[in-house]
């Protein structure tokens, strides 16, 4: 009925007979009363005496019988000496049934047989470390869920091979990162982290529902371009508004219009400008308060990167428009005027934040999504090279001041503070010109500069690299299994509607409407638990 596996000690090379594991079909882990299993056993199958041999006599005594998931290991109680920390270990202290049931699931005093509800795939490996001393990672095998069975059976993680032990640290460090980026997410997306408003007494469920579809269908729109039509024009509006917007940035900069906004002049084609970017703006405020309506926690909308963002590049126009409704109240908006010099440089830095209307583009591209949460994921990499640039930095500089102080015909490098720049350049392999060593000393500083930054920028880069190929194709997954579910959502629905159509025109007209009433409520309440279903995944 099982199969066995004789475990042998006396000897540095252990024998074991042959044996083959068969495939096990959906193999799930559960918990597992104590004592359960024998019981079971005694009830199906009536025990038949059986006369033990030689051999397994002599066994019975000096070796326990190990039963993982259906499969027996004899190991001997010399082997488990060697191990007393470990579960297996532990059965050797036992005195009593109490204290084994305690370390096992299930135990017969009759024949020594121990019995464990565990995976028998990873406690193959826990038996060729008892064997052998080698403790390795299986392919077949989440790492994490090994993880799991050494801390059952009460083998370190240490006495895994380094490279094994290298690819679970790796896999920890991972699944951390991601529950840590979920956790933030869900902090982001949890309603319960701000107050919400409460709606008035007296609202019927009916208004309620229709709230909720048009909230729905709303969020729909303006959050994910691919839920249908209304969501593909309006992301394709939001594209179209910023190309125009970071023309007409690059247009307002020219010198004739420049020379015109000092003189105090509007032209023609100034106006022009200031229209275009009024519609702009209007249209990013309209978008902006249309997000602001359908999400669920205003407060943590409004601490959400990208919509600080949008608020950032959005209230530069107005507060231009109040300054100079206030410097000059007789004329029109937009007309020229001087009012930059009068506010002074913080106006115009804040006129120059409209250029943050680009970053609005991460809302439709992948790719731009992808470089965002690369950054997020890469913290730690980036603070890696910014130490090692400054560390470089520290020490490039005074010795190039150093050199073409002393040997240097022309003094380009007036003080250490001043070679930084260079050094920044050199190590980033840039190489302006501006600041040039002449000398013989100062050329080879310079040499092991550039080496040395090609060298140190390439360490953290690689590590970036992978983080970038990783996350963009979890983004693309995710992005793809959303448009399937959609499509599935979307065909079942045509499949119920024509239902519907070929049940109307064969079934009699007293049971068509009847048949159509109930069959169309049927298919509202299916389509609104595939959008909550789908608003909740992509949330």
């Amino acid at each position: 009925m099982y199969q066995e596996v004789a475990f042998l000690a006396g000897s540095t090379e252990h024998q074991f007979t042959t044996f083959h594991f068969n495939p096990l079909e959906n193999p799930q882990e559960v918990s597992s009363k104590k004592g359960l299993f024998y019981k079971r056993a005694q009830l199906l199958l009536q025990p038949q005496p059986r006369q033990l041999d030689s051999d397994e006599l002599g066994l019975a005594d000096g070796a326990a019988i190990i039963n993982v998931g259906g499969i027996k290991y004899r190991i001997p109680w010399s082997t488990l000496d060697e191990f007393p920390l470990t579960r297996l270990g532990k059965l050797r202290s036992c005195s009593n049934e109490a204290e084994i049931m305690d370390v096992c699931d299930d135990y017969d005093g009759s024949r020594n047989e121990y019995f464990f509800d565990r995976s028998p795939l990873a406690f193959r490996t826990i038996v060729t470390f008892l064997a052998a001393g080698k403790l390795r990672l299986l392919r077949e095998m989440c790492a994490l869920s090994f993880q799991e069975e050494l801390l059952y059976w009460g083998v370190e993680e240490n006495n895994l091979e380094w490279c094994c032990l290298r690819k679970l640290r790796l896999r920890q460090e991972e699944y951390k990162e991601q529950q840590r980026l979920e956790d933030e997410e869900v902090e982001l997306t949890s309603p319960q982290s701000c107050e919400e408003s409460q709606q008035p007494p007296g609202v019927g469920g009916q208004d309620e529902g229709r709230m909720a579809g048009c909230m729905r269908r709303l969020r729909d729109m303006v959050e994910n371009p691919h839920s249908g039509l209304p969501g593909k024009i309006f992301a394709c509006l939001s594209v179209l508004f910023v190309a125009i917007t970071a023309v007409t940035l690059c247009v307002s900069t020219m010198p004739d219009l420049r020379e015109e906004e000092e003189r105090g002049e509007c032209s023609q084609r100034c106006y022009n400008i200031f229209v275009l970017e009024t519609v702009c703006v209007g249209w990013f405020s309209l978008e902006f308060l249309l997000r602001f309506i359908q999400t669920q926690s205003k407060c943590m909308f409004l601490r959400t990167p990208l919509n600080v963002i949008d608020a950032v590049a959005i209230l530069p126009y107005y507060i231009t428009l109040i300054v100079d409704s206030l410097s000059v109240g007789d004329k029109p908006a937009g007309s020229g005027n001087n009012y930059l010099e009068k506010v002074g440089l913080v106006l115009r830095v804040l006129r120059a934040l409209r250029i943050f209307y680009v970053m609005r583009l991460a809302r439709h591209s992948l790719g731009l999504q992808t470089l965002g949460l690369t950054v997020r994921r890469c913290t730690r990499e980036f603070g890696l090279l910014l130490l090692f640039l400054c560390v470089a930095m520290a020490l490039f500089s005074p010795l190039v001041f150093l050199a073409e102080s002393e040997m240097g015909a022309k003094q380009e490098f007036t003080s250490i503070p001043g070679s930084y720049w260079w050094a920044v350049i050199s190590m980033t392999t840039v190489g302006y010109g501006d600041m040039v060593p002449r000398s013989i000393p100062g050329q080879v500083v310079a040499l092991s500069s550039i080496l040395s930054g090609i060298l140190l920028m390439a360490f953290p880069v690689t590590s970036i690299f992978h983080t970038f190929s990783r996350s963009y194709l979890e983004l693309k997954e995710e992005q793809i299994r959303a448009l399937r579910l959609r499509r599935a959502a979307f065909s079942f629905l045509v499949l119920g509607f024509t239902a519907l159509i070929v049940c109307s025109a064969c079934a009699p007209e007293c049971i068509q409407v009847s048949y159509a009433f109930s069959f169309f409520f049927f298919l509202e309440e299916l389509q609104k638990s595939f959008f909550t279903y789908l608003t909740a995944k992509d949330g």
